[in-house]
């Protein structure tokens, strides 16, 4: 399995930065996206949003894109007010929230896997949210189950839209990689961090007539919801992975270079 390549699919931007943090850590990765992140038009809730913010107990991040596109609509010169926390779900966002000016101290998010939702809310749920302002940053569609449980405890919750996600528009090069993939699905392990993602794949294949012989390929998952969509599809291998370096590391020393 020497020739095993990882295939990172998140959105182009954090493909990249993973497959060079990967690549300095001398695991063969690639990027080929597989979602595509939209930014909406800055729009009046928005503006209200952070006009309103210093108001607000608590912002929640629902993923890294939705950090980006809503600080992208900043007014400038304004900090992160000093009373009002951030929520991530996952490392990657409070991460992002911290790089945008949020400071550490404010930024809240669950301390180890699995980082979802439920997670987040077994952080907060111990606090009294009656009446207490939730700003919920997000993208078009997506789950809200976190901003009903703050719902239901009688917190304010005021949501915003700030993306949508998409299929990619590709080039050459990606539909040539698509295809390498598939026709060598031993050789690839894909990494998902997304069921969309996943749809995407298929729905890619299919629109380019591409046979594709899942029960050989395996799979990655960064959670247990998108582990079971990979097997849905037919994903012969699927391993549950946690979004962090030093996890997917030990997993390629011990299932692709030490294979089981």
């Amino acid at each position: 399995m020497a020739d095993t390549r990882l295939i990172v699919t998140r959105p182009a931007a954090q493909a990249q930065e993973w497959v060079q943090r990967l690549a300095a850590q001398g695991v063969p990765a690639v990027a080929l996206p597989l979602i595509e992140i939209e930014p909406l038009r800055a729009t009046a809730e928005v503006a209200q949003a952070w006009a309103g913010l210093a108001q607000q107990a608590l912002a929640v991040f629902v993923s890294s894109n939705a950090a980006q596109c809503f600080f992208a609509a900043r007014p400038a010169g304004m900090a992160w007010p000093a009373h009002t926390s951030a929520a991530a779900v996952g490392p990657g966002t409070a991460a992002a929230l911290c790089a945008l000016g949020v400071p550490a101290a404010q930024v809240v998010a669950p301390a180890a896997p699995p980082f979802d939702s439920e997670a987040l809310w077994a952080v907060l749920q111990h606090q009294a949210w009656q009446g207490r302002g939730v700003l919920w940053v997000r993208g078009e569609g997506g789950r809200d189950w976190l901003a009903q449980h703050l719902a239901a405890q009688r917190a304010a919750v005021t949501s915003v839209c700030t993306y949508r996600r998409r299929l990619p528009r590709w080039g050459d090069s990606e539909l040539a990689l698509l295809r390498s993939a598939l026709a060598r699905p031993e050789a690839q392990v894909w990494w998902f961090s997304s069921s969309q993602a996943i749809d995407h794949l298929q729905a890619l294949a299919t629109k380019h007539q591409l046979a594709a012989h899942w029960p050989a390929s395996q799979a990655l998952a960064s959670h247990a919801r998108i582990a079971q969509r990979a097997r849905e599809l037919g994903f012969g291998r699927v391993d549950e992975v946690p979004p962090l370096l030093h996890e997917l590391l030990a997993w390629w020393s011990r299932s692709i270079q030490s294979p089981r």
